[in-house]
């Protein structure tokens, strides 16, 4: 049995949160290796450290209007990362409005 961050037990197809990134996913693997259980997740295809995940109940996972191309509504990681780049990369400009008075 693999155990999250609280000591919840995950189980396949559980929907987890890594804690340092807040990064959502749907479990598609379970694995102990050492003596140190791992996650796979769906979303990054990344293993994560069970112990540093959290175990999502449905309401606590949120929706978003970045989903993927299937439709059917789970987070898409890496749309949510190319918007935030696209963000940073803005360029901000002092000129475009003037204060009334």
């Amino acid at each position: 049995m693999v155990f999250d961050a609280r000591g919840l037990e995950i189980t396949l197809d559980s929907h987890v949160r890594y804690v340092d990134t807040g990064t959502i996913g749907k479990v598609v693997d379970l694995r102990t290796h050492d003596g140190i259980d791992w996650v796979k997740l769906d979303k990054t295809e990344l293993w994560y450290r069970s112990n540093l995940v959290e175990l999502l109940d449905d309401k606590d996972i949120k929706r978003s209007s970045f989903y993927d191309n299937d439709g059917d509504k789970e987070v898409d990681i890496e749309a949510m990362k190319e918007k935030a780049e696209s963000l940073e990369n803005m360029q901000m400009d002092s000129s475009v409005a003037e204060g009334g008075g």
